[in-house]
């Protein structure tokens, strides 16, 4: 009996041990997949998100990339959209007039324009079972119809649940369920060379994929849109791809194709662009929780250190962000931040350059402090900055002279008078001196100047008068010249330029 219940005993604890060993390898696997991983709370979008970045070795896909396109395929969807637009009318303004109507009858208006329909066509991905779909903004822009084509023939009606015109996002919703989705990858892991495949319904065909590299990563300031931070590739992108899957060899969403570089010709370059799929999530979150997107917002106009501008602000170091306009009661004015220091970091971490900047404070919540490290006066320090809200609306920030220095030669100014305020646009309380003409072969040229533009500043002086400009280049024939300058037709921002002798 004893030698039974000996045997029991054992066999209990060895099936515990075995249990425990199981249960220990899950939650092993469990942490290993989660680590590294902020959990900010559940999003309302049921997605799935792909945590396995691990490289794919090119050798095991034995049969090319069918088995990465075969499930992400019916997960790409086409967008038809429609919009009435109102033509430019261009009758006659007589024929409106009632006294020209009275002798020649009404015969003449029935040539007035009347509304046409614009169709377009551009791309989706589905990322929820229940018919989420991530696109583009300009992709549904003013429509005021939606359809959805899936793969498998089936058209959808679709409403807008919320855009971003600022990265071009927008979320769709169709009512359906059971339907294919692509996992959402990490973009912050993607190399420059990694293999990217690209899907969408170019020209109105079909599912279509094709492939590439990925050619650069972080691409800005390119003007396509407000915040940039793009993932360049050599894969063909062509129009009606706008809004498709850019993905990786794990067959997991890491991009939403947008946009490309044509040049003259207007086709595919081999140059195009696709939005983060990390930024992309974030603005759908914001959509789900908010419906809208709310940034972080300082209150400045900031621009790129050149080695010309390291020089005149005294830096002894590459990097750096300029600042050359702070908005009045603003929050970086009510910290103190002012008009030429430069930014070297931003809680801690180096700032190297103006649009990495501007993504970090976009994505900050209002409220939030953060911490800048600036150079001012020859020397570094730090300043604590509560961010605001991006308002809706960005901020906007006499006689004839010839500039007397070498750099300058061949710029003409004048005083700024009211009249010339209210004509330029500019605002209120502006001073300066405007540019009435600049010779095409100087060096002022050369730097941007142009015909309009108003110098506020010289070497660091203010100029109010044209006496003021000359007092202030005296003396500066063989040197560089920095101007803080405001350009009217950009909104009124102003910022710095080095302009260097002949």
């Amino acid at each position: 009996m004893s030698n039974q219940v000996v045997q029991i005993r054992r066999w209990v604890g060895v099936v515990v041990l075995l249990a425990a060993l199981a249960g220990g390898a899950l939650l092993s696997s469990g942490l290993k997949h989660w680590s590294n991983h902020s959990v900010f709370g559940a999003p309302k979008f049921d997605v799935t998100i792909a945590h396995d970045s691990s490289p794919v070795l090119l050798g095991s896909l034995s049969n090319g990339f069918a088995s990465v396109l075969k499930p992400a395929l019916p997960a790409v969807v086409n967008i038809h959209t429609s919009k009435l637009v109102k033509p430019h009318g261009n009758m006659s303004p007589f024929f409106n007039d009632p006294f020209f109507r009275q002798f020649f009858g009404d015969q003449f208006g029935q040539g007035k324009p009347t509304p046409q329909r614009e169709q377009s066509l551009g791309s989706g991905v589905i990322v929820t079972s229940d018919g989420t779909i991530l696109t583009n903004n300009h992709v549904i822009d003013g429509a005021s119809d939606i359809k959805v084509y899936l793969n498998d023939k089936r058209q959808f009606p679709a409403k807008l649940i919320g855009a971003d015109p600022m990265t071009d996002i927008a979320v769709l919703k169709i009512d359906a369920t059971g339907l294919a989705t692509l996992p959402l990858g990490d973009s912050s892991k993607l190399q420059v060379g990694d293999v990217v495949l690209a899907i969408g319904e170019p020209f109105g065909l079909g599912g279509t994929a094709t492939m590439g590299i990925v050619s650069a990563k972080g691409r800005g300031g390119l003007g396509i849109e407000n915040y940039e931070d793009f993932i360049q590739t050599d894969a063909a992108i062509n129009p009606g791809n706008s809004g498709g899957a850019m993905i990786d060899l794990h067959g997991s969403l890491i991009g939403i194709n947008t946009a490309i570089l044509s040049g003259n010709g207007g086709g595919n370059q081999g140059i195009g662009f696709a939005i983060p799929i990390n930024m992309a999530r974030k603005v759908m979150d914001q959509i789900s929780a908010h419906g809208k997107v709310v940034r972080g917002y300082m209150g400045v106009h900031i621009q790129d250190v050149t080695p010309e501008l390291a020089k005149q602000f005294g830096l002894r170091q590459g990097g750096g962000v300029l600042i050359s306009d702070v908005a009045p009661d603003k929050p970086a004015a009510r910290a103190g931040i002012k008009k030429g220091d430069v930014i070297l970091a931003l809680n801690g971490e180096t700032v190297d350059s103006a649009n990495p900047l501007r993504l970090a404070i976009s994505q900050m919540p209002p409220d939030s402090t953060i911490k800048l490290t600036i150079w001012r006066d020859g020397r570094t320090q730090e300043i604590n900055v509560t961010l605001a809200e991006l308002p809706e609306t960005a901020e906007k920030l006499g006689t004839t002279e010839e500039g007397t220095s070498s750099a300058l030669g061949g710029v003409n100014v004048q005083n700024l008078t009211p009249d010339l305020s209210e004509e330029l646009q500019l605002p209120a309380g502006t001073h300066g001196v405007v540019v009435t003409s600049v010779d095409p072969s100087s060096p002022a040229a050369a730097a941007g100047l142009d015909r309009g533009v108003v110098i506020l500043e010289v070497n660091h002086k203010n100029v109010s008068s044209v006496d003021q400009f000359k007092q202030a280049l005296a003396g500066t024939k063989d040197q560089q010249v920095l101007l803080l300058v405001m350009f009217p037709n950009q909104g009124g921002a102003s910022r710095y330029m080095v302009v260097e002798p002949r």
